[in-house]
């Protein structure tokens, strides 16, 4: 990589620019002799809860486990259905598939990427339980609809909020919009960890109680297990590395904000669709998502000039061998499998160089007269 490259993310930068900060934090924790769950656990359960607008958090492994353990808590087993968007990592689905259950997928609004709450009700069958909606490239979801349809069926809403830390719905906060909200922390995210941590938020207490019971061997008091749970518990290092990005976060979200809004400016004109983002919504940039029909011409000639970007995602999870034997064929779902072969992912995160936004305009440019 040239001294001018722009990677797509860079992690070492975030680390050092917070680095006697987060440097401390794990000292106190190495130095506290306590390395499961813990005060530190909880002071940040309590921290991100607030920051969240919820009554809980329950901090995990990572952001599987809070998907899947959160899919647990709501009674999810073999024979039920989760209304899952097509166009989404394939970590939503995998949740649905671990409780035994069965993923239905519903496509996404062309323009915002997310699950069509207008497609919804005809995917909703006797067997439905769940509605999980994900708030992708950290752009909130249309939840009011959403959750008014799950009311009228009696089905719960649980929020796949992986890549939306910060952002905001009508002007509140995701985090207590539906019945439980999960997370990941992993690295890469608006609120990354160290490695691998993810947590639940929500405003039921009764919930919350079962998630830490399920994420500790299915035990309130050591060596008593009042059920067959599992081993998901979030470490004490990485809470508290969490606890120092959680301080930074809103300022670090806003320059997420100024570069999407950068890139809005730079790309207009160019033979590429934008990111769309609806009056109610205050996204947090987690990605910033372009389409073109020529994406291997343009990001190669981002990667001639030391540009990284990426696809996400190049597969729709019906097309992944892991769903092989789901029975959705091949063209059924083709908004999804549109967005797959057009979508490009752009540099973008706090620590992106004042100078990367015109690069990558230039290199863009320079595709589209290629």
């Amino acid at each position: 990589m040239s001294a001018t490259a722009i990677p797509f993310l860079d992690l070492k930068a975030a680390y050092l620019e917070l680095k006697p900060e987060i440097d401390a934090a794990v000292a106190r924790v190495l130095d506290s002799g306590w390395y499961i769950l813990g005060e530190e656990v909880e002071a940040f359960e309590d921290e991100f809860a607030r920051y969240c607008g919820s009554r809980h958090c329950v901090g995990l492994a990572n952001g599987l486990d809070a998907l899947h353990l959160a899919l647990r808590v709501l009674d999810v087993g073999p024979g039920d259905e989760v209304i899952v968007p097509s166009n989404t990592y394939i970590a939503t689905w995998l949740a649905v598939s671990q409780c035994g259950a069965t993923p239905v997928p519903v496509e996404p609004d062309p323009l915002t990427h997310n699950l069509d709450p207008a497609r919804i009700a005809a995917a909703i069958t006797p067997r439905t339980r769940v509605l999980l909606p994900v708030h992708l490239y950290g752009q909130p979801a249309d939840l009011d609809p959403i959750i008014a349809l799950a009311r009228q069926h009696g089905l719960r809403v649980l929020e796949d909020a992986a890549q939306a830390h910060g952002a905001r719905y009508r002007g509140r906060r995701i985090g207590a919009h539906g019945d439980l909200v999960a997370w990941s922390f992993y690295p890469g995210k608006n609120l990354g960890a160290l490695g691998d941590a993810g947590a639940v938020t929500t405003n039921d207490a009764g919930l919350a109680e079962r998630l830490r019971v399920l994420r500790n061997y299915g035990s309130r008091v050591k060596y008593v297990n009042d059920e067959a749970g599992w081993n998901s518990r979030l470490d004490p290092l990485q809470a508290a590395a969490l606890r120092v990005k959680l301080r930074h976060l809103d300022q670090w979200n806003a320059r997420r904000v100024a570069i999407a809004a950068a890139y809005d400016n730079a790309l207009a004109g160019l033979d590429l669709i934008r990111p769309q983002v609806p009056d109610w919504a205050d996204p947090v940039w987690h990605l910033y998502v372009v389409q073109t029909e020529r994406r291997a011409h343009v990001q190669g000639e981002l990667a001639a000039r030391g540009i990284g970007s990426l696809i996400h995602y190049p597969i729709p999870p019906h097309r992944q061998q892991a769903y092989a034997t789901s029975g959705i064929a091949a063209g059924s779902l083709p908004i999804s499998e549109s967005l797959a072969d057009r979508v490009l992912s752009l540099p973008i995160g706090p620590q992106l160089a004042p100078h990367a936004v015109d690069a990558v305009a230039a290199a863009l440019r320079a595709a589209a007269n290629g």
